[in-house]
């Protein structure tokens, strides 16, 4: 049987090192494919699975520019043209075009053949057990990593999906299987965010397959950690999907437990998960409960080592928070969460910054707290509203933004520059 050499973990002898590094520069070389460059991110470099394109023309693999957006970035990576809009819109025709390239046939040339054989043997090893599943798996998670032609060989794959599921949903004795099957799917996913099948496959068997994830939130490494929380983000796809995370038994607590490790790519990960799966009444009252409120107000202080998109990301779960009763009881509770919120409203995006305006009307409108009125207003609160009123806004922005002039000011000494407002804000009830 022809096999492709893929590379274990370094041997820290420089010696050793060195012939590792020949040998995966070898295979990175016999896997290689060639690629039309249209079909390519100019991000990534990689064949693009789901190509939008931005205002300025250009088109990126969405992974690639969300990414680069969420950084905190304004401009077109290709061209640095700052962007008067973060919106991308799908490229159907090149989706298309991939598309028909991806299905146009079996790889002819014999390092391709050589890699499908190589490929089917180690799933063949997963599905009887001839090999240890762990190294097996193992295999297959190096495989995927060494090019963008390798994880895209393994989407299209026969078998390979529901393979590597199976191997997920009975792991949760084995914390090296669960990490190595874990690891396979985030490659999978950061390749093809539309891989559908094996994303029904994984909620059909989402006990088992959460049981495995949990072990390894508890158990697992750090990168381990990281790439479960970005393969259940990219679970949550739809409602009851969100749904059904949100409502695995003491899932919410683990990942809120996870911030106080303090780790910013992990902290990240669970905030950008935490958001996106908190859509019921339930799911926000168990995170208020497990002190996420006080989490998120000591991490926004951590100036300057909370980064941009980490304290972005906290304003964003606050603003989540603060529509049910708890977790405005929970914040006008903590001194310095209001504090907090305030001195990182101008640093913010915009986005970033109406999830701010949003969490300070709850407190100081909606719930009238005269403390947390005040804290805000000793923090220049009337100053800080008019440079964010600014930036330009919908109209329910705005008129929050007014609401809360009105009753900063309140609080003021020397209010007499602040004109009147004619204000309704209706957007926001009472849970």
């Amino acid at each position: 049987m022809s096999s492709v050499c893929v590379p274990f973990s370094c041997n820290p002898e420089k010696r050793e090192l060195r012939e590792n590094k020949e040998t995966m520069a070898k295979v990175r070389e016999k896997l290689y494919v060639t690629v039309p460059s249209l079909f390519r991110c100019p991000i990534s470099m990689d064949v693009m699975r789901s190509p939008v394109s931005l205002c300025t023309g250009v088109t990126y693999d969405r992974s690639s520019i969300q990414h680069w957006l969420d950084s905190g970035h304004d401009t077109c990576p290709a061209t640095m043209q700052v962007l008067p809009s973060k919106d991308f819109i799908p490229n159907l025709t090149l989706h298309r075009l991939i598309r028909l390239w991806l299905l146009s046939g079996e790889p002819s040339s014999p390092e391709a053949r050589s890699s499908r054989d190589h490929l089917r043997a180690l799933l063949l090893g997963i599905q009887t057990g001839n090999e240890d599943l762990a190294v097996s798996l193992s295999k297959i998670a190096e495989f995927a990593k060494i090019s963008g032609e390798n994880r895209r060989l393994l989407v299209t794959f026969p078998g390979f999906d529901s393979a590597i599921v199976r191997a997920l949903s009975g792991s949760a004795s084995r914390i090296d299987v669960s990490e190595n099957a874990i690891s396979i799917i985030d490659s999978v996913f950061q390749e093809n965010r539309d891989s559908e099948r094996i994303r029904r496959l994984i909620l059909d068997a989402r006990e088992e397959c959460f049981g495995s994830m949990i072990s390894v939130l508890r158990n697992g490494s750090l990168r381990s950690k990281i790439e479960t929380v970005r393969a259940l983000k990219f679970l949550a796809m739809d409602f009851q999907s969100k749904k059904s995370i949100a409502e695995t038994r003491g899932l919410l607590s683990l990942l809120a437990s996870l911030l106080k490790d303090g780790e910013e790519e992990l902290n990240d990960a669970v905030l950008s998960l935490l958001a996106a799966v908190s859509k019921t009444q339930s799911a926000k009252v168990e995170l208020v409960n497990c002190g996420l409120v006080e989490m998120l107000s000591k991490m926004l202080l951590r100036s300057p080592a909370c980064s941009a998109t980490t304290a972005e990301r906290c304003l964003r779960m606050l603003a989540v928070v603060s529509t049910c009763a708890e977790g405005r009881a929970a914040m006008v509770e903590e001194p310095s969460c209001a504090v907090a919120v305030v001195e990182r409203m101008t640093k913010a995006q915009k986005a970033a910054a109406a999830d701010a305006v949003a969490v300070l009307w709850s407190l100081c409108c909606l719930c009238g707290n005269v403390k947390v009125r005040d804290d805000v207003a000793k923090r220049n609160g009337v100053a800080v509203m008019l440079l964010v009123m600014q930036r330009g806004w919908e109209e329910h922005v705005r008129s929050m933004c007014v609401d809360l002039i009105k009753v900063l000011r309140g609080a003021c000494k020397n209010s007499s520059e602040i004109g009147s407002y004619d204000t309704k804000t209706t957007h926001i009830k009472p849970c």
